[in-house]
């Protein structure tokens, strides 16, 4: 549809996690920059949080797909409501193990054995926790806390990444035992005006836009009305392309973002 009548090859405003598309801005710069340090130093845990729409899956994906893999062992949670025990057996399926016990004690034996197996074999092992704001009880927290004492005399085992929404570093905040533990907190913010006109411009550009289709007061209008949140930013262009092509205009304007804002 639009793809074609605005000369793109791919859909520039789709809301997923594709690290193609990922933008530095500041704060997702430095959120990455202070990620790779922790786990390059195997700092043992790092807290990501974000307002809905900002961004954390995609810098997840992101950081992902910077890591070696001939050098970490990596493991994705993006649903982590389980209990203590679902939560040990999916660590241990993310990172590979297919023969899973189901005894508790067997269960934290395998962990260990894996752990030291990847450190003997020159791996690192990330577990990276999506959506962590999402965990309700205590006990999923203090089990966190619990796996950061696998290690050795002068390093960790394991690294754990939780990202999730602001409430996150408030129940962290609760857990003084698990938030000493967190080395690396970072928050990721809302663009700004000039980071979301960068934002807009290279999601056209990476999707083959050979010139502008925004008019600089739809850019303007843009930012008031996401406040620079990059999921809300992705509907709104989204669908004003899409009424854009409809209408046959050659160029999105201040009357067709005003239009589908009010969808």
């Amino acid at each position: 549809m639009y793809k074609d009548y605005y000369e793109l090859n791919a859909f520039p405003f789709d809301n997923v996690p594709d690290p193609f598309f990922y933008f530095p801005s500041s704060s997702h710069e430095t959120t990455l920059r202070r990620s790779l340090f922790a786990i390059q130093n195997r700092k043992g845990a790092v807290m990501i949080c974000g307002e809905p729409g900002c961004g954390k899956t995609l810098l997840i994906r992101t950081l992902i797909h910077s890591l070696d893999s001939e050098k970490y062992e990596i493991g994705l949670i993006g649903n982590p409501s389980l209990d203590t025990i679902d939560l040990q057996k999916e660590i241990l399926y993310q990172i590979g193990v297919e023969d899973i016990p189901e005894d508790k004690l067997d269960i934290i034996h395998s962990l260990n054995e894996n752990l030291l197996n990847n450190f003997k074999r020159g791996k690192d092992t990330v577990i990276f926790i999506d959506e962590a704001h999402i965990i309700k009880n205590n006990e999923i927290f203090d089990e966190i806390r619990l796996l950061l004492n696998f290690q050795l005399d002068d390093r960790y085992l394991l690294t754990i990444l939780l990202a999730g929404q602001p409430e996150l570093r408030t129940k962290i905040s609760r857990i003084p035992q698990l938030e000493q533990r967190i080395s690396v907190k970072c928050e990721l913010k809302p663009l700004t005006y000039e980071e979301t006109v960068g934002y807009i411009t290279l999601r056209l550009k990476k999707s083959g836009a050979k010139r502008g289709i925004f008019t600089k007061e739809s850019l303007d209008l843009i930012y008031e009305l996401s406040g620079g949140i990059p999921r809300l930013i992705n509907n709104i262009c989204d669908l004003a392309l899409l009424a854009g092509y409809e209408k046959g205009c050659e160029q999105i304007d201040t009357v067709l973002v005003n239009e589908v804002a009010q969808i």
